[in-house]
């Protein structure tokens, strides 16, 4: 295996053809209520879409051409990843995993403070080798042409690359996707993968007959989500084919399947921009759009669903945000990661932690790992 660097390069044509498939939209009617009950409202898509058209900078993959970028073929595929290396002699390495609908961009205020503690203010002891892969589909990782890139095959990527970087011993945390990806490394290579810390924990839920008030709201938030906020979900892992011709061929529709759960999914007021800014969520979108991945990043539904409710059993920490899907006791955490080394309950955030609240999910990331490092 030989990294070779990488930069994002956008075509001019390419910005062109978007903002003319942006003015040519067909859009839908409006929707019969005052809310978000029936998906994102027209207002707010025509709005999000005549700024990705007219106000965007189109700057995301300069954004990221500020950080080492490489891409290296791994069990076959073409994977790009960041490869943040720290000045502290006694870095410890760490692979930053992301999820769906995330991308590498997420990590863009989290890179410095872990890579440079010294310089924002931390202690140098908790410093990181930082690599951040985009998922196989994602970005500008390859899309797998066979059935088969699951987690557990990721996870065995991932081993494979942080090995090939000449690192025999480290740790590993996650998101969404990236917390399944995280827990797996934990066990395809548990010799190596010091502990895992995820900031979206998968855990069974409803099994203790003396429910706390938080395990009830937490259930309750649950079965809201599963009736709901879980459509999505059923579309890419049973058709991400079909789904995919519209959002490849439709910017609007892209921006929209992805805005929306900017606002379902993020510690906000009443609109997600409260929890983010329009250039992070156009950064997001647009990577989509200019990679178009839309189907081949719903595949990873369609190939691995089941895969969040395994069993981690190598040492883990688990940090809950307020405005998760999942918000597991420390009960229920015991129950999905049986060597718990680290739990708390934040008091702001939502699944996008590194971008909702970065400095807290440092704090998390340095807090566990200086037990298992």
């Amino acid at each position: 295996m030989t990294a070779e660097p990488f930069r994002i390069e956008i075509d001019e044509a390419d910005i062109a053809d978007l903002r003319e498939r942006l003015r040519r939209t067909r859009w839908p009617e409006a929707e019969t209520v005052a809310d978000w009950s029936q998906g994102i409202p027209l207002g707010y898509v025509q709005e999000l879409c005549r700024a990705w058209a007219e106000d965007y900078d189109f700057g995301f993959g300069a954004r990221l051409n500020a950080f080492p970028q490489f891409r290296d073929t791994v069990d076959g595929l073409g994977i790009h990843f960041l490869h943040v290396r720290s000045p502290e002699p006694g870095a410890f390495p760490l692979v930053l995993t992301h999820g769906w609908p995330g991308s590498v961009l997420e990590f863009l205020d989290v890179l410095g403070p872990l890579t440079d503690p010294r310089a924002h203010g931390g202690d140098p002891c908790d410093a990181f080798h930082v690599v951040a892969p985009s998922l196989p589909g994602f970005g500008w990782s390859d899309k797998p042409a066979e059935a088969g890139w699951g987690v557990e095959r990721i996870a065995r990527a991932w081993d494979r690359l942080m090995v090939s970087l000449g690192y025999e011993r480290y740790g590993a945390q996650g998101g969404d996707w990236g917390s399944a990806v995280s827990g797996a490394l934990g066990e395809v290579a548990r010799e190596r993968v010091a502990g895992v810390h995820v900031n979206m924990a998968s855990a069974p839920s409803g099994v203790f007959d003396d429910p706390t008030p938080e395990e009830l709201a937490a259930a309750e938030a649950s079965k809201e989500f599963a009736r709901t906020g879980r459509g999505y979900s059923g579309q890419q892992a049973t058709r991400p084919q079909t789904l995919g011709y519209g959002l490849t061929d439709s910017p609007a529709g892209q921006a929209a399947w992805i805005a929306e759960k900017f606002w379902a999914w993020t510690d906000n007021d009443g609109h997600p921009e409260d929890a983010l800014s329009r250039q992070q969520m156009l950064d997001i979108i647009s990577a989509y759009w200019f990679t178009a991945s839309a189907t081949s990043s719903a595949r990873l539904y369609w190939e691995s669903f089941g895969a969040f409710r395994r069993q981690v059993t190598a040492p883990s920490g688990v940090s809950v945000y307020p405005r998760e899907i999942s918000r597991p006791s420390r009960r229920e955490a015991e129950l999905g990661y049986l060597d718990l080394r680290w739990y708390e309950q934040l008091p702001r955030g939502g699944h996008f932690a590194a971008m909702e609240q970065p400095e807290s999910l440092v704090a998390q990331i340095r807090g566990f790992f200086r037990l298992v490092r």
